[in-house]
């Protein structure tokens, strides 16, 4: 029999213990298993060869435009000066258009998954979803052809009575292709996507955290804003940055509803002064360019994916910290 230790009195194991070996053999994989992997594998590095090569290839385009004489550019001017009122009319029409859609999307999430009845809420969430299934080409249609005549009025009520604010300054659009109509119908296309994001996180909202506010006296509105709203915030961030990435880069809706005239101006009811976004302006100008002028418009493609690529990253990232902090809290 094996003596006590002096120091613990008690007896020791006389069992060996194997560490645990590392190159030990794992279980075998099916087959099944490795051809899935590695059809997840091979799917993303394709999609970063791909997403290299088109950054290669614009990039390469671009370089002639840089040692390319201003009498050469387009306008005769300076590719910058080229290149400052397109990204100042995209910018411009991605922010309103994030401005109008911001808040639908966040009262419409809130509706449906705190307000609606569940008979109500389920339909209204797919409706919400389809929108985004349809055609940038059918809701440019449907700006041009019944948006325009609708907004139109109120542009002339704009131009007459709060004409001393320089975002309705006038004169007033006689058609309604104006660039706040644009904006209304980017708002429209990003709402589905950003209604989503926000319905999903607002329902993930602790049912401890709503039950206890409702507990204490609070009604459901206080209730909301106290803890759903809060809880919600880095969901919302995310949501509006990449509703912003998807109307920065929209085309056909922008080239079939805006009269562009490649002004720099807040105006947003004239269709004389009418910024220019990238996108729709390299659709309208690549079928008659040639020789530079193909290489400028490329460059200016190359200057909107690193925009939407830089917008489009920073929503990941906040996306992470909100899955960073889900994961302390759980």
């Amino acid at each position: 029999m094996t003596a006590p230790t002096p120091t613990s009195g008690l007896v020791p194991d006389p069992t060996p213990r194997v560490p645990p070996r590392k190159d030990r053999a794992q279980t075998p994989q099916r087959a099944g298993d490795r051809v899935f992997s590695g059809l997840s594998t091979g799917a993303g590095v394709l999609i970063l060869v791909v997403l290299a090569g088109v950054a290669a290839f614009l990039l390469a385009e671009s370089l002639p435009v840089l040692g390319a004489d201003a009498e050469e550019l387009p306008g005769g001017e300076s590719f910058l000066s080229y290149l400052g009122p397109l990204v100042y009319g995209t910018a411009f029409a991605a922010i309103v258009a994030l401005v109008i859609a911001t808040p639908l999307s966040i009262a419409i999430a809130l509706y449906i998954s705190h307000y609606a009845p569940r008979r109500l809420s389920r339909p209204i969430g797919y409706v919400i979803d389809l929108l985004a299934a349809i055609p940038s080409i059918v809701y440019g249609l449907w700006g041009l052809a019944v948006l325009a005549p609708f907004l139109q009025p109120s542009y002339v009520w704009m131009a007459d009575n709060l004409s001393f604010l320089p975002f309705f300054e006038g004169p007033a659009s006689a058609t309604g292709r104006t660039i706040f109509t644009a904006c209304v119908v980017l708002a429209v296309m990003i709402l589905p996507i950003m209604t989503a994001i926000n319905r999903e996180v607002f329902l993930q909202v602790p049912t401890l955290h709503e039950e206890a506010a409702l507990a204490l006296g609070a009604t459901r509105w206080e209730m909301i804003r106290m803890s759903v709203i809060p809880f919600g915030k880095s969901g919302i961030v995310s949501s509006a940055m990449l509703g912003l990435g998807r109307a920065l880069g929209e085309t056909l809706a922008i080239l079939l509803v805006l009269s562009a005239s490649g002004a720099v101006s807040l105006n947003l009811i004239s269709s004389d002064a009418n910024p220019t976004a990238i996108a729709p302006n390299i659709a309208a100008q690549f079928p008659e360019a040639t020789g530079i002028d193909v290489n400028v418009l490329i460059a200016t493609g190359l200057v909107l994916f690193l925009i939407t690529f830089a917008v489009n990253y920073a929503a990941r990232a906040v996306l992470a910290r909100r899955a960073e902090f889900d994961g302390a809290a759980g």
